[in-house]
């Protein structure tokens, strides 16, 4: 973003406004984000928000922010990197102008794993929209001819520059196969919100077995709120539980200086083995 501002002529320190939680808070509430963009509404071109907070793993109101851009005049886009594959997405539905996301995380296409991009087809026929234009994005029934002046492709394909890598696309779609074979978003979501239901209540009966909050969860408690990550906020000694983790096989994520993140992941992980995480978090809590 901040490249983007200074390619455009402008400071990142007075182009670029960002929003943070409330003093004691770790989440931002929604009326604060819609209040911030109606704020500056006369100044907003863009509003460019995530679908899940990488952090704190909250899932926005993509819907009403959307809206909010709208009435202010800007456009809406999202940074979905942790939200596709994880939660339920209606992009078309919410009216956003366009999203873009990555395929190795939730989505399990591999490290380097190609990206996507979504572009509401409101745009698709708009020849004044101030675009890159590459090869890939022109029409392919006349791109040969090479004429002078680029003619789109229909769809968010005219926004692509070059040519897919092959190999990237066969993995994501073996990946994609997997994803339907297992009755696709909405059956893995709703298996999503117990798995990482029972993953709460585990942390919480271990809280409670210690007389006090050895572990914070600051990731929303509300299921639409979230998706299938928690973080928590260890009082003390927080690498060494994370280390405990670590070298009883399970896969989390540490993030200075005191936050540990586990994501029980519905295609893949199974109660017994939330189960044995809790196990785990419990004897690295009396161990430190």
């Amino acid at each position: 973003m901040a490249s983007q501002a200074r390619v455009r002529g402008y400071d990142p320190s007075e182009a670029i406004l960002e929003i943070f939680p409330r003093e004691g808070e770790f989440t931002l509430r929604t009326e604060d984000i819609l209040q911030k963009i109606s704020d500056h509404a006369d100044e907003l071109a863009l509003v460019l928000f995530g679908g899940i907070n990488y952090y704190t793993g909250q899932f926005f109101d993509l819907k009403a922010i959307t809206d909010a851009a709208h009435a202010a005049g800007a456009i809406a886009g999202f940074d979905l990197a942790h939200a596709a594959g994880n939660v339920v997405l209606k992009l078309h539905a919410w009216n956003a102008d366009f999203a873009t996301w990555c395929s190795y995380k939730y989505m399990n296409s591999g490290p380097g794993g190609i990206s996507g991009i979504f572009v509401h087809e409101k745009h698709f026929n708009n020849p004044e929209l101030n675009r890159f234009e590459g090869w890939w994005g022109f029409r392919q029934d006349r791109r040969f001819l090479m004429p002078p002046i680029f003619e789109a492709e229909n769809g968010a394909a005219a926004w692509q520059l070059s040519t897919s890598a092959i190999m990237l696309l066969a993995l994501h779609k073996a990946a994609l196969d997997i994803f339907k074979d297992a009755g696709g978003v909405d059956i893995l979501r709703a298996k999503s919100v117990l798995l990482t239901g029972y993953l709460e209540f585990l942390i919480s009966e271990i809280n409670q077995q210690r007389g006090r909050d050895i572990f914070k969860i600051i990731t929303p408690r509300n299921p639409v709120d979230r998706g299938c990550q928690l973080s928590i906020v260890c009082k003390q000694n927080g690498k060494a539980m994370f280390n405990r983790l670590t070298a009883d096989g399970v896969i989390g994520d540490w993030r200075e200086p005191d936050v540990i993140r586990l994501s029980p992941v519905p295609l893949y992980n199974s109660f017994e083995q939330v189960f044995e995480v809790g196990r785990i978090l419990a004897a690295a809590a009396e161990e430190n």
